[in-house]
Parts: structure tokens; sequence; C-alpha cells
């Protein structure tokens, strides 16, 4: 009976856990480490994050670092999405 007692027990914890992969927390962190990581695009071309205005005129580098601001935020948005929340 102790054996069995032992045995179940990790089970019943395991059971009684409740699993959470994400919502609206999980996104609004998502979205704080895509911005983080624009700014410092931003930084490494030698600008401020913010003060450059999306156009064609704009400058390659800033142009990548858009693309990938996008990117990151849409793999956040999809994420959002998908996982439940709690």
């Amino acid at each position: 009976m102790k054996l069995a007692a032992t045995l179940l027990a990790p089970f019943a914890i395991l059971a009684a856990v409740r699993p959470v992969a994400g919502g609206p927390i999980a996104y609004g962190i998502c979205q704080t480490g895509c911005n983080t990581l624009a700014v410092a695009c931003y930084a490494a071309a030698g600008v401020t994050f913010g003060t450059v205005v999306a156009s064609a005129l704009a400058p390659p580098a800033i142009i990548a670092c858009n693309a990938g601001l996008g990117t990151c935020s849409a793999a956040c948005a999809t994420v959002a999405l998908l996982a439940p929340t709690p």
C-alpha cells in the first residue's frame, strides 16, 4: 500500500498543475523584446529609434531594422493568438 502511494504521488501532483503557454503578459514581454532589439539595431546604425521617418529614402540599415521589427512583432502576434490565455 505504501509503495502504491509513493508511486502515485508524483502523478497526482502533475495532474494538479495547470500548464500555461502564453497570454497577454507573454505577448507584452515578446513585444518588449522586439522593441529592445529594434533600438539596438538603430543604435548600431548610428540613429536614434523613433527619429527617422519610415520611407523609401531612409538608409538601408534602417529599412532592415524596420523589417526585422515587423517580423518579430508578427511572430509575437501569432504566438499570442495561438497560445492559451490563463
